[in-house]
């Protein structure tokens, strides 16, 4: 028989792991483990990425870790984004680099592309390099698997952590769905309906649920008796648009779940000779540029503050790093873009 492995011998024992454990599994002396755990630049790459996935494989405390990762400051940061390419994920980014720039604090991205896998490589990668703290920033904003003790702080943005223990900064949905109707509201309109995205998504119940919480305020109801959930699409903007058309063709205002969503629903009014704003008033939401203001007429909108977001998490992991770390969810408040789609009723 062979001799126990370094796991075996810890789980043996009811001992805690060492770095000796650690030296052991990834085949290396104590001496280049610590090395490698502490960002030794004379440690080869290989050799270092062996040495973080048996301290991970050993549940090497992280406490442990941190003494060695965390003797000085590195002057960088990461940022860990699962959607590089999304329309939302990328002003979060712009506008923490923007924070992070002033302070002349390299920045290391990686895309993680909605794939755990990949996620987890990133992250050795990113503490392999002694980053000084990470904000991790989710594809769509609904809770997240939190990524746990880290030996260097964390910042969550627009997808929250599902560990209240951590810190999250989210944007408020519910406030930017009563934004909207209240704009509506506002210019005389009273037979408004809602159109919105996937209900499996947070954020569209968000939005809904302040939109009715306005309306119930002025004693209104919900023109075509219903939430119209569907995809979030202009295809979708189109059906059912002209489903409520059907059902209620007395409405004189339509709350669009995105802007997408807007685009489709001004496609149906014009086809149907629907004047906008004058008949039909219309309002979206995300402030998505490139589709709100080239609409026919220009979109008013729902701006998410993404870019404030990004700069307030990066806010917010400085003072970590300087152990000033909090824990819960931050939330940011939307504002309103006003656009020609929306004039006021004669």
């Amino acid at each position: 028989m062979g001799s126990p492995s370094a796991s075996d011998s810890a789980a043996q024992t009811g001992r805690a792991v060492t770095l000796r454990d650690v030296a052991q599994l990834a085949g290396v002396s104590i001496a280049t483990a610590s090395k490698a755990l502490n960002g030794q630049p004379q440690v080869r790459a290989t050799t270092r990425e062996k040495v973080v996935r048996a301290a991970e494989q050993l549940s090497f405390s992280p406490n442990t870790l941190a003494q060695g990762l965390i003797t000085q400051r590195s002057g960088t940061v990461g940022l860990l984004t699962s959607d590089l390419e999304g329309r939302f994920s990328i002003p979060i980014l712009m506008g923490a680099e923007d924070a992070f720039g002033s302070d002349q604090t390299s920045v290391f991205l990686c895309d993680a592309r909605g794939d755990n896998v990949r996620e987890r490589h990133h992250l050795r990668a990113l503490l392999s390099r002694r980053v000084d703290g990470l904000i991790v920033v989710g594809a769509r904003p609904d809770a997240r698997p939190s990524l746990g003790e880290l030996p260097v702080p964390v910042i969550y943005a627009y997808s929250p952590s599902d560990n209240p223990a951590d810190l999250s900064l989210v944007t408020d949905n519910v406030g930017g769905g009563r934004m909207a109707v209240d704009h509506l509201i506002r210019h005389g309109r009273r037979r408004i309906a809602h159109i919105t995205g996937d209900a499996t998504y947070g954020a569209a119940r968000d939005r809904a649920t302040g939109a009715l919480d306005r309306l119930a305020e002025e004693g209104l109801a919900l023109a075509g008796d219903q939430i119209w959930y569907g995809a979030w699409s202009e295809a979708w903007g189109r059906g059912a648009t002209r489903m409520l058309l059907q059902r209620d063709p007395g409405v004189d205002a339509i709350f669009a779940g995105s802007d997408e969503i807007a685009r489709g629903v001004l496609d149906v009014l014009h086809q149907e000779g629907l004047d906008v704003p004058g008949k039909v008033a219309v309002i979206g939401f995300d402030n998505w540029n490139i589709l709100a203001a080239n609409a026919r007429p220009p979109l008013s909108t729902i701006d998410m503050n993404l870019e404030q977001l990004g700069r307030l998490a990066a806010q917010r992991l400085f003072a970590a790093i300087d152990g000033e770390l909090g824990s819960g969810t931050e939330t940011i408040p939307c504002r309103l873009i006003t656009r020609e789609s929306t004039a006021p009723l004669d």
